[in-house]
């Protein structure tokens, strides 16, 4: 049976990677909302005109909403389908993506509920992120001590307990 962690990042992984890859696409296509796209569209032009460094390098609202739509579509895929290490690199990446729209919102002051979603979101890309990288705990009776190099039972098993000789 999996444990309670392992079924936490599977659960976190599919449902964060569902979540960015039809965000992805609602940034990249108007076919599952037209005015979810239209207003995608209305705020990266705010997002340029706030930060004219943008205009200058030759990123367009166009280039900057479609390259964090391909992103998100990317990553998400990946947090849904691929396993192992490459999951975490995607987390890391959307959890960078967050922060970058976060950082939009606030130029352009916009309210708390117009970004509410990206901070959850940001918040549960942390989690799984932190939970993917604790270590997996071992139960009592697998887990090794290293003794100068030499594995050696638990301390419980090494030891008689209190009050009993141990007879070889």
């Amino acid at each position: 049976m999996a444990s309670p962690r392992t079924i936490t990042i599977v659960a976190l992984s599919v449902a964060l990677g569902l979540f960015f890859v039809f965000m992805g696409t609602i940034k990249l296509t108007p076919r599952l909302s037209r005015d979810a796209y239209n207003e995608m569209k209305r705020a990266y032009k705010s997002y340029v005109r706030a930060l004219p460094m943008l205009k200058k390098m030759g990123v367009s609202s166009v280039l900057l909403r479609k390259s964090i739509g391909a992103l998100e579509v990317a990553c998400g895929t990946v947090m849904t389908l691929v396993p192992g290490r490459p999951k975490d690199v995607a987390n890391f990446l959307l959890l960078l993506l967050v922060l970058a729209v976060l950082f939009f919102h606030q130029l352009v002051g916009d309210p708390l509920k117009r970004y509410a979603h990206a901070l959850v979101f940001g918040i549960l890309l942390t989690c799984r992120l932190l939970i993917a990288r604790q270590p997996e705990e071992q139960p009592p009776e697998k887990r090794l001590l290293s003794v100068n190099g030499d594995e050696q039972p638990p301390a419980r098993e090494a030891a008689p307990e209190k009050g009993k000789m141990k007879v070889s």
